[in-house]
C-alpha cells in the first residue's frame, strides 16, 4: 500500500513538472498570453513589416499594451495590413504613430506606439495612418556599399616628407 501511495505522488509531481515546462515553453515562444483585459482592435498599414509576426508585442514606453493579432496584404494598395489588439485600459490619441522596432541588433520585432496630442482617443476599428516601416538590415548594408562605390576608389594620402638633419660644422 505504501509503494502505490508513493507512485501516485511521484506521478503527480512529474505531471506538474511537465505542465510547468509546457507553460514556460509557450510563454517564451510568445504563444501564450494570460491577459484577461478587454481589448479593442485597430488597423495600421505598413510598406514593409520586415520579420514582424502575429502575436508580436505592441509596446509604448517599453510597456506591453497589446499584441499583433493578424497580418495580411492589402491587394489594392499592396501594403501590409496589420490588426492590433490593444488592451482597453490603455487609450491612445487618434494621431498616435506606429514604428516597427527590433529588440537588440538582431532580436525579434515589435510595434512601438508613440502617443500623439489629439484630444480624441482611438476607438475599435480605427485606422492609424502614421506608420514607419521596419528597417531591413540588408537594405542598409546595400545602401552603404552603393554609396561607397559611388564615391570611387580612395586616393592614397601623400607620403610624409622626411627631412634629413643639417650637417654639423
Amino acid at each position: 500500500m505504501e509503494r502505490s501511495k508513493n507512485d501516485v505522488w511521484v506521478g503527480l509531481f512529474v505531471i506538474i513538472g511537465l505542465a510547468a515546462i509546457l507553460f514556460l515553453a509557450l510563454k517564451s515562444a510568445n504563444l501564450l498570453n494570460l491577459s484577461f483585459q478587454p481589448e479593442y482592435r485597430v488597423l495600421a498599414k505598413f510598406d514593409n513589416i520586415g520579420g514582424l509576426k502575429p502575436r508580436a508585442a505592441v509596446k509604448s514606453a517599453g510597456v506591453v499594451v497589446g499584441r499583433v493579432e493578424s497580418i495580411a496584404l492589402d491587394d489594392k494598395s499592396f501594403q501590409a495590413r496589420v490588426t492590433l489588439a490593444l488592451e482597453s485600459r490603455y487609450m491612445f490619441p487618434k494621431d498616435s504613430s506606429l514604428k516597427i522596432l527590433t529588440s537588440g541588433l538582431l532580436g525579434e520585432q515589435y510595434i512601438g506606439i508613440e502617443a500623439g496630442a489629439d484630444e480624441k482617443n482611438l476607438a475599435a476599428g480605427d485606422t492609424i495612418s502614421t506608420t514607419q516601416s521596419a528597417v531591413v538590415l540588408e537594405n542598409l548594408i546595400g545602401q552603404f556599399l552603393y554609396s561607397k562605390a559611388a564615391e570611387g576608389p580612395a586616393t592614397p594620402a601623400p607620403a610624409p616628407k622626411i627631412q634629413s638633419p643639417a650637417p654639423k660644422k
